[in-house]
């Protein structure tokens, strides 16, 4: 149940934030509003605000929007997304002032990337929060009085090597490794390799608990260092006052931008390879999993992986695919191209089949979800010793 709650809680902000983008630009732009909605329809009910009495009335599901004086704002029974109905947005043969195929190019334009743009500018705000708080991350080049909690962290156990066979998990931190005390990344690692002929006293943290382990290191052979066979990675927490905050979290923004945009460069040429959709995809069961684990840690952690799940948001709606953002900009721009509008029948044909494929994807991802769900570790550099 609180994993629920966590992933509708995070799906709120997203959605919303998203097409709020939409509205608030359509809006500013003239255009007549219908409905914002909170989830899929069907409609359970919702509200809108009479222009001239100025209360709020409430309406049922059967309400026909298109003939509130104002915008209805609803929730509907399928909490798995959201949506703004703007007039005339999907008729282009439909040039009255108020609605949408009546407006100026670069104002359609705005209001289709607005809900984009809202994503990333929410990922901004949420990193900045993030470090007035507190922030997460892997600090091996950090240093100051910035970073707190500095620790050494086992993220990943390889099996069949000394510390699996020691029985170290992941999220272990190192406390004492021969005779270092709390032992940074560096000092761990030489430690290791010249200490490498025989057994190393090992103690790390599990929750409130110590567990001791004496552990011989392995040679790797491509590297001829010593290891224990796990991924490790410096970890501190990172608090930075306002001014500074805010300039993390705007560069921070760009860098994980450039990243995902990679990420799914690589998805989608792997797509085409014919190697399918990697591990790395998740579906709503996966997210859902995953915001309730970052939850759990805190949060900084929770923060964090909405602002990444905000931009990855972001880089989905905006590729130039049927029945996402990208794919209506790509008509338009094909409508401003050819000197007029895409004949609404063909784009709705495709916008469907778009619809379509996303929902097969959908299902596709989501039942692998199901079969296995297994650790997902995000944002953090590995170093395997």
């Amino acid at each position: 149940m609180f994993t629920l709650f966590i992933f509708i809680a995070v799906l709120a902000v997203l959605v919303l934030s998203h097409e709020f983008g939409h509205f608030i630009v359509a809006k500013k732009s003239g255009m007549k509003v219908f409905e914002f909605g909170f989830g899929l329809p069907p409609r359970a009910c919702g509200w809108y605000r009479d222009p001239i009495t100025k209360k709020w009335k409430f309406v049922n599901g059967n309400f026909d929007r298109e003939t509130a004086p104002a915008t209805i704002y609803s929730l509907n029974w399928l909490p798995v997304g959201g949506f703004v109905q703007i007039k005339g947005e999907n008729e282009n043969a439909d040039v009255s002032p108020d609605g949408f195929g009546g407006q100026k190019f670069y104002k359609k334009v705005l209001t289709i990337s607005a809900g984009v743009i809202m994503n990333v500018i929410v990922a901004m705000i949420l990193l900045s929060v993030g470090y007035l708080i507190g922030a997460p991350q892997a600090v091996d080049n950090i240093e100051g009085p910035a970073v707190t909690n500095r620790r050494t962290e086992i993220l990943q156990v390889m099996a069949g090597r000394p510390a699996a066979e020691a029985g170290l998990q992941s999220g272990d931190v190192f406390v004492k490794v021969g005779e270092l005390d709390y032992p940074r990344l560096k000092d761990l690692q030489n430690y290791t390799n010249t200490h490498s002929a025989g057994e190393i006293a090992v103690t790390v943290a599990r929750g409130s608990e110590m567990i001791t382990k004496n552990i011989r290191p392995t040679i790797y052979q491509d590297t001829g260092k010593a290891g224990f066979g796990v991924a490790v990675a410096e970890i501190g927490t990172v608090k930075y006052n306002v001014f500074q905050a805010l300039y993390h979290g705007f560069i921070d923004t760009f860098v994980y931008l450039k990243a995902i945009v990679v990420a799914f460069y690589n998805l989608i040429a792997g797509i085409f390879a014919g190697t399918g959709v990697g591990e790395s995809v998740s579906g709503p069961v996966g997210i859902a999993v995953m915001s309730g684990k970052a939850a759990r840690m805190g949060w900084s952690y929770l923060i964090q992986f909405t602002a990444l799940l905000s931009l990855n948001l972001a880089i989905f709606n905006v590729l130039p695919f049927p029945a996402l953002d990208g794919g209506r900009l790509l008509f338009l721009v094909i409508g401003k191209l050819k000197g007029s509008p895409v004949n609404p029948k063909w784009e709705q044909l495709s916008h469907s089949i778009g619809y379509g494929l996303l929902l097969l994807l959908f299902v596709v991802v989501t039942a692998r979800d199901l079969s296995g769900l297994g650790a997902k570790v995000v944002g953090l550099v590995e170093r395997i010793f």
